[in-house]
């Protein structure tokens, strides 16, 4: 199958019912995105495909085919950097598990609403668990971010 990740395609030979997250750790080695319960649960896998956040340990590879996949390790190119340097800048990551699908569930919130309330981003938001708490820092990197915007 043909599948394109990060903008750039890969052609692969391997079990379409296999999950996106393992195609994305094992076979590519883009290790950025996390496992975390393994039922899209948490967020930790969360990826973007076609623009919208989706659990990627719960997805089969073959819905991919013909999509566009994003990762953590594919923002870094793009304007949405700068959610990664507010990230920082205001101290979001504590153990930092859960950082790369909260990071790509506020890229795939700003990608479809450039300009949310914080009831949008609240909303948008609480699919991904932190057990740091970090929830009052990841709003603030956020706001920040609409602010310089």
């Amino acid at each position: 199958m043909l599948i394109n990740i990060n903008d750039k395609e890969y052609e692969l030979e391997l079990s379409l019912d296999m999950p996106i997250l393992w195609v994305l750790r094992d076979v590519l080695e883009l290790t950025g995105t996390k496992y975390g319960c393994g039922k899209g649960l948490c967020g930790a896998c969360t990826i973007l495909m076609d623009d919208k956040p989706i659990r990627s340990c719960s997805v089969p590879v073959h819905i991919a085919e013909g999509k566009k996949i994003q990762t953590i390790e594919g923002i870094e190119e793009t304007p949405y950097r700068l959610l990664q340097e507010a990230w920082i800048k205001e101290q979001v990551p504590q153990c930092g598990y859960c950082q790369s699908g909260q990071l790509m569930s506020a890229v795939g919130l700003l990608k479809t609403n450039p300009n949310p309330t914080e009831s949008e981003i609240l909303d948008a938001m609480q699919g991904n668990i932190c057990r740091c708490g970090t929830y009052p820092r990841i709003l603030k990197a956020l706001n920040t971010v609409l602010e310089n915007s």
